[in-house]
Parts: structure tokens; sequence; C-alpha cells
């Protein structure tokens, strides 16, 4: 029972996480990207990075 519990409560956490996310290339995103480590990007998000954020 436990851990059907733990399990609910995990993936409820994960969509709460998700649902607060920024639109990737919206204002808000390029914000959260750029106080994120560089070292912490992925190689999808430095490239979308640059196409929303710098060259736009």
């Amino acid at each position: 029972m436990k851990n059907k519990i733990l399990l609910t409560a995990t993936i409820l956490s994960v969509f709460a996480i998700s649902a607060c996310s920024a639109e990737v290339g919206s204002k808000e995103w390029c914000d959260q990207m750029k106080e994120k480590p560089k070292g912490d990007w992925t190689s999808n998000e430095a490239g979308e990075f640059a196409k929303n954020c710098i060259l736009k």
C-alpha cells in the first residue's frame, strides 16, 4: 500500500513540475536558460537558445 502511495505522489510531482515549465523559446524560458549553468545545458537546449534568444 505504501508503494502505491509513493508511486502516485511521485507521478503527481512530475506532472506538477512539468506543468510549470516555460515554453521553449519564450522570454521566460530564455531567462531561465540564462540562469542555468551552461554545463548543464543539453545540445538541444543550446540550439534552441541560440535560435530563439540570440538570433531572434
